[in-house]
């Protein structure tokens, strides 16, 4: 009889034991399951969000052929390195046909409800792409107001963008970076021009 219990006993305990490891085989596999399906989800995010990102690079070099675009600045570099975040709706540089605006804005009452804005017309507009499919796009900008070169630069893959605006009469250069547009997709206030 005590073998019998004893006999009991151990298969038991070795059932126990095998189920036991049965579950942790599962629990395993469903945790492999699970990190497999989280690291596609997180893949097929990156590449919509890569597609979206090509889709508006290549809109932006669509219009900056098209000489109709809007480079909505949210950040404005100055001579020495300094910056300032700014509101890109009143921050831009604007280019429609032979026609470029230049509007720098900032929030205080001395720039003016719209701050600064200088009308101009383009002239020796060159467009070029380096090997990496960078995109380069300078232009001269000559107003009453204004005399400038003005240089877009755009990476490949994205539509920010970074326009520096060197004047012809003085050093004083300042850069606009943030996300260029087609004029119809843009949302700017521009202001009245000096």
């Amino acid at each position: 009889m005590k073998k019998i219990v004893l006999l009991l006993a151990v298969l038991l305990f070795g059932a126990g034991s095998m189920m036991a490891q049965q579950d942790k085989s599962a629990e395993k596999a469903a945790k492999q399951a699970e990190k497999e399906a989280k690291k596609a989800e997180k893949a097929a995010k990156k590449a919509a969000e890569e597609a979206e990102a090509n889709a508006l690079f290549e809109q932006a070099v669509q219009a900056l052929k098209n000489k109709d675009f809007v480079l909505e600045a949210d950040r404005i570099e100055f001579k020495r390195g300094s910056f300032v975040y700014v509101t890109p709706n009143t921050n831009f540089v604007s280019v429609k046909g032979e026609k470029a605006t230049i509007q720098l804005a900032f929030n205080t009452p001395a720039a003016g409800p719209n701050g600064i804005t200088v009308d101009g017309t383009t002239s020796g507009v060159q467009m070029k792409t380096d090997k990496k499919g960078n995109v380069m796009y300078e232009m001269n900008v000559q107003g009453v107001a204004v005399s400038a070169r003005v240089t877009f630069r755009m990476a490949k893959g994205t539509n920010k963008c970074t326009a520096t605006v060197s004047p012809n009469f003085n050093s004083n250069r300042i850069s606009f970076t943030g996300n260029l547009y087609p004029s119809s997709e843009s949302n700017v206030f521009k202001g009245r021009s000096i």
